[in-house]
């Protein structure tokens, strides 16, 4: 629904808001942070700073109702509430933002973003990762079964497995490179030891909002009502364990390791200007089954969003340079939509949670400069990429940071950023 919140000629009172690449008063995104010496809290972001909700709470300028959800640490209890909640909420902060009369008031309840810590939103119950990206099923089904890329179920099925939410952290930390089995070529037993071959994969992660019982599962036209929003997300992946290990049941130990997020949730209120048509299947195509089936979902089931990847090596941060872009590519590239990911995650009866989180799986492109991991850039290793420093890079090194970005745009409309998703790998 597009509203008063996401016209072009707001301005806010803050000025650093005004023009800002990621948090223009059209986006306010949710997320939980900590002042410098102070608490968690849920906090808005606006330019370069972050508005306190539950102190702006506390001083009366949110009605009670809207406040209740506000007085947690985590965004928990404001996702299991209807979405009409949440839109009455962001109506409420566009007008606290935007009104130069509410100024004096609302000014003491702001913080600088650049000396606050920020937090995963949420408490996650489940992570499930999917694998929606077909031009990465199709680049790496062909490194491992050159003749039959794709297995016959990828196009009935949003292919999915059950992920680790416990080692899911928000943008900032340092990677510990994993430990794991691998089988050598040639060799006739395996060996443990860390991983030679650390990637990053370029997702979405889409946040639940309300639930479903168990048993009952989520018809497609209502899943929208169950997606609180969107964030950007790295599920990086131990590659050499990953060949070893994956089947017959998937990944394991090279998965489960880290998963970053970016800490702003990008809610479904925001993203609504920037909603674009599914694009069609190729010629051939089966069309999915009618339980994920659904026209307004074809229609604008899609995101007009483009990601980008960037690497900072350690000896680029010694030098001063500024990181590498490896990727960009739309996230459009997906297919299956977020709708349809969640409804076939119910469809089984499994009941979702407010606050768990479903990763798309690697978006990529179907060209060399949309790839959305090193596995397929360097395809497998063999062709590592150069940088303008003289450095090679077939898979991630100790000391190397990866950051993802992520813009929405749409004619017309003032474009809205995701923030960064970023971590750094430890030195071996």
């Amino acid at each position: 629904m597009i509203d008063e919140t996401h016209d072009p000629s707001l301005i806010s009172w803050v000025e650093s808001a005004g023009g800002h690449p990621d948090f223009p008063v059209q986006n306010l995104p949710l997320g939980v942070f900590s002042p410098a010496g102070g608490t968690r809290r849920i906090g808005c972001a606006i330019g370069d700073e972050i508005l306190d909700l539950a102190a702006a709470s506390g001083s009366g300028l949110l009605s009670a109702e809207l406040a209740q959800p506000l007085a947690e640490v985590s965004l928990n209890a404001l996702f299991a509430r209807p979405a009409s909640d949440r839109r009455r909420l962001r109506g409420a902060l566009s007008r606290l933002l935007t009104d130069p009369t509410r100024r004096d008031a609302v000014a003491p309840h702001l913080h600088d973003a650049a000396r606050c810590g920020m937090h995963l939103p949420a408490q996650i119950g489940d992570y499930t990762d999917f694998y929606v990206g077909i031009h990465h099923a199709m680049n790496v089904g062909r490194q491992f079964r050159p003749d039959n890329p794709l297995l016959p179920n990828y196009k009935y099925v949003p292919i999915g497995y059950h992920g680790r939410a416990s080692s899911v952290r928000a943008s900032g930390g340092v990677v510990v490179r994993p430990r794991g089995q691998t089988m050598p070529p040639g060799a006739d037993a395996p060996n443990y030891g860390l991983s030679q071959r650390l990637d990053y994969e370029l997702e979405l992660g889409v946040w639940v909002g309300q639930g479903n019982a168990l048993g009952e599962p989520i018809p497609i036209a209502e899943a929208p009502d169950h997606i609180a929003g969107v964030c950007l997300l790295n599920d990086w992946s131990a590659r050499d364990l990953q060949a070893w290990e994956y089947q017959p049941l998937g990944p394991f130990l090279a998965k489960n390791f880290h998963t970053t997020v970016s800490p702003w949730v990008i809610t479904s209120e925001a993203l609504a200007p920037f909603r674009i048509a599914q694009p069609p299947r190729p010629d051939g195509d089966p069309r999915p089954l009618d339980y994920l089936w659904d026209k307004q979902d074809q229609a604008a089931g899609g995101l007009g969003v483009t990601l980008e990847v960037h690497l900072l090596t350690e000896r680029m941060r010694s030098a001063g340079a500024e990181p590498v872009r490896l990727s960009a590519g739309p996230a459009s590239n997906m297919y299956w939509t977020i709708a349809q990911i969640l409804t076939h995650h119910a469809s089984g009866g499994c009941n979702l949670q407010p606050g768990d989180l479903l990763g798309t799986g690697t978006i990529s492109a179907p060209t060399r400069d949309g790839l959305g991991s090193l596995l397929e850039i360097t395809r497998g290793g063999t062709e590592p990429i150069e940088l303008a420093n003289g450095e090679r890079r077939a898979f991630l090194e100790g000391g190397d940071e990866v950051i993802f970005t992520a813009r929405a745009q749409a004619p017309g409309r003032i474009p809205i950023g995701f923030g960064e998703c970023r971590a750094v790998v430890a030195p071996s």
